[in-house]
């Protein structure tokens, strides 16, 4: 018989086969869920994903998911149909039967980016009244400083009348998700284990050792831990802020961005394209720790600038087509506007990209017809943004006024311009945001240019 996951000793999940006696719970089934479910999955546990809504659950249940690169997605796919990976609604009956808990719930943001915990907080209760004694529950997402020690282990405890670190064990181990993250960078990622209690810690770190690489990071304080990874969101967030003032800078004085930080020693940015921290600028993660200083009367003025500079990037790409279009003689309002790419991650499915949407919305705003293509999306795309989608390239670019890139699949770096002209409706401009276009081919066939952080050829 196996011993109790509170009681496990690494010698007795030190192989995939052990490993299968365990049962895995996952709550929340975004990018940090089935990642999750994928990582412990590889490793051999048997991993059920809990999700509210049933379409979520069809969807992994058929090994398909469009929050997932499509590597990951394959990897899903193989473990439901091998039975190591089950995916359902009932809580009562999953978490019960669990050894293994993990809290994947996202931290929601209202108005004005307000903080909110009304999800986590639903989650544990649904949690704590289904939880056996014994259990090691584990939070993987990413919260403000006090808020496992706080919100979750009292609403735990509450709900289910047991104590932890003698009824069962509560650790923190965020699982942050990154722009062009695949298995092998979450498995090599180094992580991080808290907890308030050494078995807490000793339990999780046996664990989470099994879908890593490298040894686990631990530490008694669970506060340090969500600070740290705070740190890592807001050091991430000015890196980005800084990469994209200098993006608009070169633009300025006719520079190509792209170029020049290619020839700095510094390693100022090392973002493989510029929309890459277009997409860095769309995080909330930043949101969690300004608060956080909110809260305890503490200014933090280059975090803040930060986040204000990252804001107006959406902005700042709008305004590079609107510029283009008046270069055209034309005006945003009444302008058909073409959108390539919705995918993250070039020549793979990827997440759907957030900014794709929010630069729609943006555009719309300002009155233009906005529509959307991407090679991997167009015939799976989710229900909210069916509207903005279209079969084929053509139909997408037929009578355009701008073309946006927004990924740079190679269809549309091996864009035919010659053709294209007879398609849109000249004269047309080019909106390059991923930096894949050859500017002076561009504009010798007639096209106007903008890119982000490349400059402006013809004013």
């Amino acid at each position: 018989m196996s011993s109790p996951i509170t009681q496990i000793r690494p010698e007795e999940i030190d192989t995939p086969g052990k490993r299968g006696k365990y049962t895995v719970s996952i709550i929340g089934c975004g990018q940090t869920g089935l990642l999750a479910t994928v990582l412990l999955a590889e490793a051999g546990f048997k991993v059920t994903c809990l999700d509210a809504d049933q379409t979520v659950v069809n969807g992994i249940l058929r090994g398909k998911n469009l929050a997932l690169k499509s590597e990951i997605e394959s990897k899903l796919k193989t473990h439901v149909k091998a039975d190591r990976v089950n995916a359902t609604n009932d809580v009562k009956k999953a978490v019960s039967q669990s050894d293994i808990i993990v809290i994947t719930t996202a931290v929601r943001f209202g108005r004005k980016k307000k903080v909110d915990y009304s999800e986590i907080e639903n989650t544990c209760k649904k949690l704590g009244s289904n939880l056996r004694c014994g259990s090691l529950v584990i939070v993987m997402s990413l919260t403000g400083i006090g808020v496992t020690e706080g919100l979750v282990r009292e609403t735990l405890e509450n709900t289910s009348g047991f104590k932890v670190g003698i009824d069962f064990a509560l650790a923190y181990s965020p699982l942050r998700t990154q722009p062009n993250q695949t298995l092998e960078t979450a498995k090599s990622r180094q992580r991080t284990v808290a907890a308030t209690d050494k078995n807490s810690l000793n339990v999780a770190s046996t664990i989470l050792q099994t879908i890593t690489k490298k040894p686990v990071k631990k530490t008694l304080s669970v506060k340090t831990a969500e600070a740290a990874t705070l740190f890592e969101a807001v050091q991430e967030d000015v890196e980005t802020a800084l990469a994209n003032e200098l993006a608009i800078f070169c633009e300025k004085i006719g520079v190509d961005y792209l170029e020049a930080r290619g020839l700095a020693e510094t390693g100022f940015y090392s973002a493989s394209s510029t929309l890459d921290f277009l997409d860095e600028a769309t995080s909330e993660e930043p949101y969690l720790f300004l608060e956080e200083a909110d809260n305890s009367n503490v200014k933090l003025r280059i975090p803040a600038t930060a986040r204000e500079v990252n804001e107006e990037t959406i902005k700042h790409a709008t305004s590079l087509t609107r510029d283009a279009l008046r270069s055209c003689g034309k005006t945003l309002t009444r302008a058909n506007i073409s959108l390539l790419g919705a995918s993250q991650i070039p020549n793979d499915k990827g997440p759907f990209r957030k900014i794709t949407m929010e630069i729609a919305e943006a555009l719309e705003t300002k009155g233009a017809k906005v529509r959307l293509y991407d090679p991997y999306f167009s015939e799976n795309a989710s229900a909210d943004t069916k509207t903005h989608f279209k079969r084929n390239l053509t139909e997408t670019l037929e009578r355009a006024d701008c073309i946006v890139i927004l990924t740079g699949h190679d269809q549309f770096r091996r864009l035919n311009l010659a053709k294209l002209k007879l398609i849109v409706k000249m004269p047309a401009a080019i909106v390059d945001l991923e930096g894949v276009a050859d500017p002076d081919k561009v504009e010798k066939e007639g096209f106007i240019y903008r890119g982000l952080g490349r400059g402006v050829w013809t004013r």
